[in-house]
């Protein structure tokens, strides 16, 4: 029993839930972090969205089940070498569903709506719209600006600038193309094989994309800072521009000469660098925004 439920907590990907931290980003650039109850509610929707993504990963590891065979690290997850059922995994499907979605809806309409949307736009991505290049990473950003719209929506915002939508749609933009990237190399000539969409897509191309996207995800968090004045004469949060500069380069670096990047989530959580510039910029962040 007990570990039928690990396997099923792995099918789940609770490492994936970090994405969901989005979620807070109205939170705390509306200052509201110190609030009890706004810290609640916006918990209480990340944790939706959790379970949301995880009934969308279930989903796509069943019916990608026999791709997954064939796939040199996703052949040992639990579904695809057959630990954990068929049978369990719609079982867990069907109970995630009946709890999420109906309290998205209890604690808030607007919520409800965008949690259901996610939903359904994860599972057309999972099914059909993965396989579109350029669609698949556009889809993925959309989903992040999606976790971004529930924290606005869940509390009442004040100060949130629109530009840090902006900002998530081209760092999700960003982390999409070098995970594509990272696929590529690691499966070579047998990625289309593995991931059809990989065939939509050339190093060159992506290459292209990331200095693209790279350049604009800084420059519209420049603007957000600017945007952000404390007092209509100063702009302390230009001084986390240097974080997400060296945070941005550190990631491309990662993808191009140390050949990561595969699982973007894995970085954050096991690269160094990438965690002492995410600690130091949410330092200066709670700083600039919270200290009188």
């Amino acid at each position: 029993m007990i570990t039928q439920l690990r396997l099923i907590i792995k099918t789940m990907r609770p490492k994936q839930w970090l994405k969901n931290v989005f979620v807070f980003a109205a939170l705390v650039f509306d200052r509201q972090l110190i609030s009890p109850e706004s810290l609640l509610i916006t918990a209480l929707a990340a944790l939706l969205f959790c379970l949301a993504s995880s009934l969308v990963y279930i989903i796509n590891d069943l019916t990608d089940i026999d791709a997954d065979r064939q796939h040199p690290s996703k052949q040992h997850r639990p579904l695809a070498s057959g630990l954990l059922s068929q049978r369990t995994a719609i079982i867990t499907a069907i109970v995630l569903g009946v709890i999420t979605f109906p309290s998205a809806f209890l604690l808030d309409l607007g919520l409800g709506a965008l949690v259901l949307g996610y939903f359904f736009l994860m599972l057309a991505y999972s099914l059909w719209l993965k396989h579109m290049p350029l669609i698949d990473v556009m889809i993925i950003a959309l989903g992040f600006v999606m976790r971004v719209a529930a924290g606005v929506i869940i509390i009442e915002t004040e100060r949130f600038s629109p530009w840090l939508f902006v900002t998530t749609t081209f760092l999700a933009l960003f982390l999409g193309l070098g995970k594509r990237r990272a696929e590529i190399e690691l499966l070579e000539k047998e990625a289309a094989s593995h991931r059809r969409v990989l065939d939509g897509y050339s190093l060159e191309l992506i290459d292209q994309l990331l200095t693209i996207v790279l350049s604009t995800t800084l420059m519209t968090y420049c603007l957000y800072t600017f945007s952000a004045g404390i007092t209509p004469d100063t702009y302390p949060m230009m001084l986390t521009i240097p974080f997400v500069i060296y945070g941005l380069f550190r990631y491309l670096y990662l993808v191009r000469i140390e050949h990561c990047g595969g699982a973007p989530e894995d970085i954050v959580i096991t690269d160094r660098p990438m965690q002492a510039t995410v600690a130091l910029w949410g330092l200066t962040v709670l700083l600039i925004l919270y200290l009188p």
